[in-house]
This record gives structure tokens, C-alpha cells and sequence, in this order.
């Protein structure tokens, strides 16, 4: 079986096959459906137009630019291949979703969601990065990194179960995307070990999530009710339909008690009987091989499996309980806060490179920054349109970070490009977008196109101090040092190439990228 598998955009398999306990939980175990589940009546087919139903934008045919080779796995609503870029021979994974069985609004609703929440994620080492969504007429084609080491579910039914150290090790990355994905502010809602892949086939190859076809966007004390998830890991507030985010931290547990011991905690003949099991709540730790497992690990397993979802352990109480340490010793390494870190990023950045950012920022796709809006939103307590000071300070630590006044102060100056005091919503797009947004040349071409007002193929002195001025930032110093920065052949002007150079400084992985 190759990588990438997990291809349902929302919930998977309506019928129960459950095996004797001493076996893993089967592999693609029940799914529930969504309540109330009525499929529409058939659609009459569409005028041909150039829009795309799905993704609202304009078609493209993902066969030009790709090779279709093997298939790699399938689900309810689509299929996973191996694609090859026609021009780079680089290799990916292609999740098509047939739009003929996206019929009512809520399967739409849910692809459109999986594709922007992938976005809103990209750039985390532990997520499967999405790299583009194309439509045509028959499906939406989801290009993803390629992981060819498989699925963790099938690691799991080769070893039996893992030696603490390897289960801690997989916990920890697990529980990685589950904070990650906490503090961009979405749930997951299908955590198992079907929906993790590795990179590669080598033993310590990092761990992956994939398929957010269930997941949400949500905000502080918002309450979900909704059934979904898949039978053997769905939380006990989820089944009593009153339930936010810690309901992933449940399964991860799950997932962690199945890593040390090879069986799920909660087992029955059927749906129903699962689901009565974890109501209960009664965790096996007296079968083999759990009177062999250290106490320190089943501590873990029982604070990620508390039946109230109030008294749960969150992400990073997990990431730092002594079991999960590194080699035992404690990090002092806080944990990296996307948005946080981009915006940390952004301040080092000089005027040119900021100035720049907000042109690309200005021209990318709602699909792309829809998450970052919603974070946007919820700072913007007042919803003025702007974040100031004082909300910046109040919004962060629900985002789980610990900042003194003079950080938030600087991270505010940086973000603020024209220095009114507040931040709009496109200098906070600009100062928290993922960086691998400029690997793509018609976004470079355009910002360069922005500065360079009389179209000569450089950009003059003259040329960027109109442009900075218009942010402030025009004065005599700041223009004579990004010249030397930049202009490495020493023309006194700043060439297309100096300009994209620039750019991609300091981002590693995309010069890295490129010259692959």
C-alpha cells in the first residue's frame, strides 16, 4: 500500500465489521454519518462555464500539468494517486473527490472547508502540505506532498504494539498537529491512526496528518454538535453532542493506548456497543502487556482519557508530562506557535521585503487566508476592522502564548507597515501568512511589478522611495540600506533577480524547494 491513502472528504463507511479483541480495531473502523442525512435529489447538469461549483474559481486541468500513475488508496468520496509534475518529475499524491457525488450543500461545503483549513495549516512538519487545488468538470483534485512510508494504521497491525520510547516519540508528533491545530484555531474531529502517513519508509520517519475532510474552524467556548468521527476514537461529549476541541486530545489518547498495547480501550460487536463502552468509560489496565507498561505512561493515557472533557489534559500539558519528555529531561524550548513565529519572522524582515508581502497579500485567494481571517476576527473583539494594541495583547494568550507587554509592543510595530497605531486585517494577513507563499512567481512578479512604476525591468531609487513613503518609511537611511542589502551588483537599482533573491532569503525550505 502506498501513501497518502486516507481519501475520504467527510465521513467513511457506513457498515461495522469488528474482529475478536485481540486484534487492532479494523482498519477504516465505522464511521458515523451526520444526523438526519438526506441526500439531494440528482442535480440537471451544469451550463459549461469557466467558474468551478466546488471551488468557485476558474477551471483547470490537473492532466496538463500532471501524470497519473498508480492508485494509492480510496475512500467515500474520491481517490488518491501518484502524479508526476510534467515539467519538474517531481512525484505527489492527488486526492480527486468525484464532484457527481458532492450533491447537497453540506459535501460541498465540507471539500471547500478541508481545502482552506489545509492552507490555513500549511507549513507545520507534521501536517501533509497541501500544494494546490485544481477543479474540472469532473472532479477537485487535491495535490499533496507525497508520503510513501504508508499509513501508521498499517505499522501498527506489523508491530503488534511499540516499545514506550517509539510510542512516546509518535505521541509527541500526534499531539504536535493537535496543539498546532488548536492554536490556529481548528479541530480535527478524525484522529486515528488511518489519517496519519509517513514521509518515508525508514523507521524514524516523521509522521504526518492528512484527510481534515471533518474538520472545523472554531473559536474559544464555541460548542460543536454535530456527530462525527470514527467509532472506536470519538470522545464521550461528541455522542452526548456538546463538545469543542479537547474532544481531539480524546483521541490521540486513544491512539496512544492503542500504540502500547495493540487494542483499542473501548470494544464491541457493533456501533452502538462501542459507543456504550466509552460512555462508561472503563479502561482496561490489568490485560497484558499493561502490567509491563511503566505507571508513568498509563498516568498519560488516563489524563488523556478523562471521561469530562473539562478535566482533560490539553496539548501542551501532554507535550510536557515527564513520560513525553525527551530522553526524561524537560524542554525549555516553548512550543512554536504558528502565527507567533510568522510574525516574529516578519519583524525581522526590512521595509522593501514588508512592503512587498502586503502586495502578495492583497492578491491571494479568499480559500488561501480564510483561517487567518477567522483568527483576524477573533481579535477583533470590537470588530473595528482593526486590532489594536490592547486586543493584540488580549488575543494572543488565548492563542497559548506567554508574551511580555515590550514583545507584544514590538510584534504590534512590526506588523503595523503604515504605523498608524492599529493593525488592518491586510497587515495581519501580511505579517502571519506562511512564507511558502512566495515560491510562487506570479505573486513575486506582481509585487516587483508594484514598485517598478515605469515598467524598465528595475527598481530605481526614486521608484522605492515613492513606494515606501506611502508607509512611512521612505527616509534617506532606510532607502540607502536596503539598496546595499539587495542590489548585489551594485548598479544602484534593484533587478528582478536581486528582488527574488531578497524575497527568498532567510526561508530555507523554499530555496530548498526550488532547486530540486
Amino acid at each position: 500500500m502506498g501513501g497518502n491513502c486516507s481519501t475520504g472528504a467527510g465521513a467513511g463507511i457506513n457498515t461495522t465489521t469488528t474482529t475478536p479483541h485481540s486484534d487492532p480495531p479494523p482498519k477504516n473502523a465505522p464511521t458515523i454519518l451526520p444526523q438526519n442525512f438526506t441526500p439531494s435529489p440528482p442535480q440537471p447538469p451544469l451550463p459549461t462555464t469557466t467558474l468551478g461549483r466546488i471551488l468557485n474559481r476558474p477551471m483547470e486541468d490537473v492532466r496538463s500539468i500532471f501524470i497519473f500513475g498508480r492508485e494509492l488508496g480510496r475512500g467515500q468520496f474520491g481517490v488518491t494517486y501518484l502524479v508526476t509534475h510534467k515539467v519538474t518529475k517531481e512525484q505527489f499524491a492527488c486526492k480527486s473527490i468525484a464532484t457527481r457525488k458532492l450533491v447537497n450543500r453540506d459535501d460541498i461545503d465540507d471539500v471547500r472547508r478541508e481545502v482552506q483549513i489545509m492552507h490555513h495549516l500549511t507549513g507545520h512538519r507534521n501536517i501533509v502540505e497541501l500544494k494546490g487545488a485544481y477543479e474540472d468538470k469532473h472532479s477537485v483534485n487535491l495535490v499533496m506532498e507525497l508520503c510513501a512510508g504508508g499509513e501508521l494504521f498499517d505499522r501498527i497491525i506489523l508491530k503488534g504494539h511499540y516499545s514506550e520510547r517509539a510510542a512516546a516519540n509518535l505521541c509527541r508528533q500526534i499531539v504536535t498537529v493537535v496543539h498546532n491545530c488548536h492554536t490556529m484555531g481548528v479541530m480535527h474531529r478524525d484522529l486515528k491512526p488511518e489519517n496519519f502517513l509517513f514521509l518515508g519508509k525508514e523507521e524514524n520517519s516523521p509522521l504526518k496528518a492528512t484527510d481534515f475532510g471533518l474538520s472545523v474552524f472554531f473559536k474559544p467556548g464555541d460548542v460543536f454538535k454535530d456527530l462525527v468521527g470514527s467509532a472506536y476514537y470519538v470522545a464521550p461529549e461528541v455522542l452526548r453532542k456538546s463538545y469543542g476541541p479537547e474532544t481531539d486530545i480524546w483521541s490521540a489518547g486513544i491512539i496512544l493506548y492503542i500504540l502500547l498495547s495493540g487494542v483499542p480501550p473501548f470494544w464491541a460487536e457493533n456501533e452502538q456497543g462501542i459507543f456504550d463502552a466509552i460512555l462508561r468509560g472503563q479502561i482496561d489496565f490489568a490485560s497484558d502487556p499493561w502490567p509491563s507498561i511503566s505507571s508513568s505512561a498509563k498516568d498519560l493515557v488516563k489524563k488523556m482519557l478523562r471521561n469530562d472533557a473539562k478535566e482533560r489534559i490539553s496539548a501542551v500539558e501532554v507535550l510536557n508530562h515527564p513520560w513525553m519528555r525527551v530522553d526524561g529531561d524537560a524542554s525549555d524550548k516553548p512550543l512554536d506557535i504558528a502565527v507567533l513565529s510568522r510574525m516574529k519572522q516578519f519583524r525581522a524582515m526590512n521595509k522593501l521585503k514588508k512592503v512587498a508581502l502586503k502586495v502578495i497579500a492583497e492578491n491571494l485567494s479568499e480559500e488561501e487566508i480564510i483561517g487567518l481571517k477567522e483568527m483576524f476576527k477573533s481579535m477583533d473583539t470590537d470588530n473595528s476592522g482593526t486590532i489594536t494594541f490592547e486586543e493584540l495583547k488580549a488575543g494572543l494568550p488565548k492563542l497559548g502564548s506567554k508574551m511580555s507587554e515590550s514583545e507584544v509592543r514590538q510584534l504590534m510595530e512590526a506588523a503595523d507597515v503604515d504605523g498608524n497605531g492599529t493593525i488592518d486585517y491586510i497587515e495581519f494577513i501580511t505579517a502571519t501568512m506562511h512564507m511558502n507563499r512566495m515560491e510562487r512567481e506570479d505573486h513575486l512578479y506582481k509585487a516587483f511589478e508594484y514598485f517598478d512604476q515605469d515598467k524598465s525591468g528595475y527598481i530605481t531609487k526614486e521608484e522605492l522611495e515613492s513606494a515606501l513613503k506611502k508607509y512611512n518609511m521612505g527616509d534617506e537611511n532606510t532607502i540607502k540600506e536596503i539598496i546595499a542589502e539587495v542590489d548585489t551588483d551594485n548598479d544602484a537599482r534593484i533587478n528582478y533577480d536581486e528582488f527574488v533573491a531578497m524575497m527568498r532569503k532567510g526561508n530555507p525550505d523554499i530555496t530548498h524547494r526550488r532547486r530540486k
